[in-house]
């Protein structure tokens, strides 16, 4: 099947950005690999760690740096006229910050405000119906377990971007690659006219 949009998780898949999720979950006093935005906390607590969070958002969004090759893949989906479109965990105005920053636009941008956090699939169903595409013709990309599951959990292809890593989730992508300048064979297959 032909892929008509692509949906990007932004940090750590299109951009890295120096966010330390241990330390902000020391801060926050959530244990550790706690997912932050699901954490159990009481109305008071909430309100703080959401604080925090948005804290280190900011600083990070202000160093954000664009992966190598990113800009090129870009190129490479417009020129194939593929719609594409950011889902991210972070702030709307972390996103659009970064997005700023680094000079790419997508259409539409999804942020925590806007749609259940990843790995909940409601943001790229909403993404889907605003193309008016099926979720099977849709590649959700992801750094994370969360951008792998919600794209599964949606019904759309998902590849995983490792930067190095050595997830052990990584199977249950449709494709893994190591970063933007190494593509797999077979996304010439997804992206043919």
């Amino acid at each position: 099947m032909r892929i008509r949009g692509v949906v990007f998780d932004m940090d750590g898949t299109l951009v890295s950005q120096e966010l330390d999720f241990e330390a902000i979950r020391r801060e926050i006093a959530v244990p550790t690999v706690t997912p932050l935005l699901e954490a159990a906390l009481d109305p008071q607590r909430r309100e703080r760690a959401e604080l925090i969070l948005e804290y280190h958002e900011r600083g990070a969004a202000e160093r954000a740096e664009l992966f190598d090759g990113v800009r090129d893949f870009i190129t490479h989906l417009d020129h194939r006229q593929v719609r594409r479109a950011v889902l991210t965990r972070n702030s709307r105005w972390a996103a659009g910050t970064v997005l700023k920053r680094v000079g790419l636009t997508f259409d539409p941008v999804l942020a925590r405000e806007d749609a259940p956090p990843k790995p909940e699939p409601d943001g790229i169903l909403r993404i889907c119906a605003a193309w008016g595409l099926l979720p099977s013709e849709i590649l959700m990309i992801g750094d994370y377990i969360y951008d792998v599951d919600a794209g599964r959990r949606a019904g759309a292809q998902t590849a995983l971007v490792t930067h190095g890593r050595d997830w052990p989730f990584a199977h249950l992508a449709n494709v893994t690659f190591p970063n933007f300048r190494e593509l797999p064979d077979r996304w010439e297959e997804w992206f043919v006219d």
